[in-house]
């Protein structure tokens, strides 16, 4: 009975819980710096990561407002943008209280409000790549069709942004309700010390499987993209439209690409790093700039997503200029190719995507 009495206490010991202890002493165990004053880097750091916040909070919201007021953008694509732009917007919030709640000010949070700090950053960015992932899919299906816009109803498009958001919510949450190191302090992590190693592990690798399957689908788009205008430029009715669409669905496939990449993977790998518990990575000396760098892909995806449409730009300048058009009735841009051009473009076998996507 005393040996068991024995086996009782060390697993009550191996379960030792400390929910009552300061984020200080978690960040002493991950031996992660926890200052006390304001230092010149953290100044910077943080005035950046403001501006920047700002900014995507602006843009943003010119997208949101942009897509809700002019109906030629009430189709399934422009739905997942929007919701994109909601994500990103949600991300610049999450980014703006995260830089109001950093420096000297991380010693005095409380474990719950540092919890909710870090899930407001995991639940924007998942699902802003997640959205990524279903724009990535749309545009795969309707260029392979031969298609302006998806066939997917409103109520599909609709289940979609609400299994996005699911999915964003879950993985930002879980960590708050359970995928934590408050029970194992040998777990957790140097850039999140109150995460688990574990699931920065699972978060990182999760993230960078979406980030293959992006690149596998946009690279078959290019080339299916320049192998269609090598075959049609070889037929006298090719017109010029069509090729003039082609080129900008090239250069606006590989803009996505490259921002994505340089923005997205080099956090992803510090993360996965750190997860692996490489003691030799210093991934603590580039934590801040590499999570700076994701903030900028949700400034990014606005400007190339939505600036290069050249209806959105006309949009944008309504509404940038609205008191100067206060007195006239809002009409969307006519644009030199309507609706029915487009149509006849498609009968003659001249297929015409949207170019800004």
């Amino acid at each position: 009975m005393l040996g068991c009495g024995g086996c009782a206490s060390r697993t009550a010991a191996m379960k030792h819980c400390f929910y009552n202890e300061t984020v200080g002493f978690f960040y002493n165990n991950s031996r992660k710096e926890l200052t006390t004053y304001w230092r010149t880097k953290d100044v910077l750091v943080v005035a950046l990561g403001l501006t920047v916040s700002v900014i995507v909070l602006l843009t943003n919201l010119l997208v949101i407002t942009a897509i809700i007021i002019n109906r030629r953008f009430h189709y399934p694509i422009y739905y997942l943008l929007g919701n994109l732009a909601a994500a990103d917007l949600f991300a610049g919030i999450a980014y703006m209280f995260l830089m109001f709640h950093t420096g000297p000010r991380t010693a005095e949070l409380s474990l719950k409000t540092w919890f909710i700090r870090q899930s407001l950053l995991d639940t924007s960015l998942t699902a802003s790549v997640v959205n990524l992932l279903a724009i990535a899919v749309e545009r795969h299906q309707t260029v392979f069709t031969m298609q302006l816009h998806s066939k997917m109803s409103n109520q599909r498009v609709m289940i979609l942004i609400f299994c996005i958001w699911v999915t964003a919510l879950l993985l930002g949450l879980i960590p708050s309700y359970g995928w934590h190191c408050l029970c194992a302090l040998d777990k957790c992590s140097s850039m999140a010390p109150l995460y688990s190693r574990s699931y920065l592990t699972f978060w990182a690798i999760s993230n960078l499987v979406i980030f293959l399957i992006m690149v596998v689908v946009y690279t078959h788009i290019f080339i299916y993209v320049k192998r269609k205008m090598t075959r049609m430029s070889k037929h006298t009715s090719f017109h010029p439209r069509y090729k003039e669409t082609m080129i900008s669905l090239v250069k606006t496939v590989t803009i996505i690409l490259s921002a994505f990449v340089i923005c997205w993977t080099p956090g992803q790998v510090v993360l996965l790093l750190d997860g692996l518990g490489c003691k030799s990575c210093n991934v603590l000396a580039v934590e801040k700039y590499v999570l700076l760098l994701a903030e900028i892909n949700s400034l990014i995806n606005a400007i190339v997503y939505s600036y290069r449409d050249s209806e959105m730009r006309s949009t944008f300048r309504r509404i940038l200029c609205f008191v100067c058009y206060r007195n006239s009735k809002y009409t969307p841009t006519v644009v030199k190719l309507n609706t029915t051009d487009r149509r006849t473009l498609s009968q003659n076998g001249h297929f015409t995507v949207d170019s800004s996507i």
